[in-house]
């Protein structure tokens, strides 16, 4: 996946971990925070990225959209550089924002660490400016249980040294992802869904795909956000991954939902509990013909309630 950067895949180390994006919140810190950190606050994974840094060392959040529900992407993000590193989110799949690669902190010297859990490998982008990229494996990659890490050497030279083995990263590297049992049959079907992404056409192939998909459903409801209401109303803001919306009250939305799943069997279309409305997640598996599907039970489901 790597290949097309150069030098790039000289100069990194990877590992293949367990414990999901939610042991890196911890790990990240603990191998990388020896003066202060910046955060870049988007939405609850990033919250708790935040949280877990905190009990490592000093933290600075240099740019938040809680203000607004998490409904938007920080622009113009100023980068302290006398950080030790900065982290952001890249997809917030709870409020449907996703960091663009022209939207991406301008980090200049200070190393640029991403969570990417729920859209690595769903977009092209610039993986030479980060010196650290994870992902919890079970969005487009895998099954839970891997998790992804790809760190440049040069930042593990300024890593803490003195550290619990099971958290250093230095440990798995040097045991090749294997200083305990790794699981092995998830890491095979990794390797397959890669194999499949090479086989569709690469990462160029694949955003074409996610833009057409997600362009679907955003367009539909631009056009009728009379009654469909996206959340997220910049589109350079909006997930390729996670479209939320909602309906003009609960009551309707419990019913699109229940109505949804009665006559076409689509579930899981209702939003996190701490948001509500709807939310249609269409990864990378997700074929277009079923967001054309859904898109023509909207048009019915309005034709019935307006």
């Amino acid at each position: 996946m790597l290949e097309n950067y150069g030098t790039f895949g000289r100069r990194i180390r990877s590992a293949v971990l367990g414990g999901g994006a939610s042991l890196q919140f911890y790990m990240i810190p603990a191998n990388l925070l020896i003066n202060k950190a910046n955060y870049v606050s988007t939405g609850v994974w990033a919250k708790k990225a935040l949280k877990e840094a905190k009990f490592v060392g000093n933290v600075n959040v240099i740019a938040s959209s809680e203000d607004k529900n998490f409904n938007y992407i920080p622009q113009n993000i100023a980068v302290e550089q006398d950080a030790d590193y900065i982290h952001f989110t890249t997809n917030n799949t709870i409020y449907g924002t996703e960091f663009k690669e022209n939207q991406v902190p301008n980090a200049g010297k200070v190393p640029l660490i991403s969570d990417m859990s729920s859209d690595l490998f769903a977009l092209k982008r610039d993986f030479s400016k980060y010196s650290l990229i994870y992902a919890g494996a079970q969005k487009n990659i895998g099954p839970a249980g891997v998790t992804l890490v790809v760190i440049k050497k040069s930042l593990l030279e300024n890593s803490r040294k003195e550290l619990p083995s099971m958290i250093n990263y230095q440990t798995h590297i040097n045991d090749d992802s294997m200083f305990n049992t790794p699981p092995a049959f998830p890491i095979y079907v990794v390797g397959r869904t890669f194999k499949w992404i090479m086989k569709q056409g690469g990462l160029e192939v694949i955003e074409e795909n996610n833009y057409k998909k997600a362009n679907v459903l955003y367009d539909y409801m631009d056009a009728n956000n009379d009654f469909y209401k996206p959340t997220v109303t910049s589109k350079d803001d909006r997930s390729l991954m996670n479209v939320t919306f909602n309906l003009n009250s609960p009551e309707l939305e419990a019913k699109f939902i229940e109505e949804a799943k009665k006559r076409y069997n689509m579930t899981n279309l209702k939003g996190h509990r701490s948001v509500g409305g709807v939310r249609a997640s269409i990864y990378n598996a997700c074929p277009i013909e079923w967001v054309e599907a859904l898109v023509k039970f909207m048009e019915e489901f309005k034709a019935e309630n307006k």
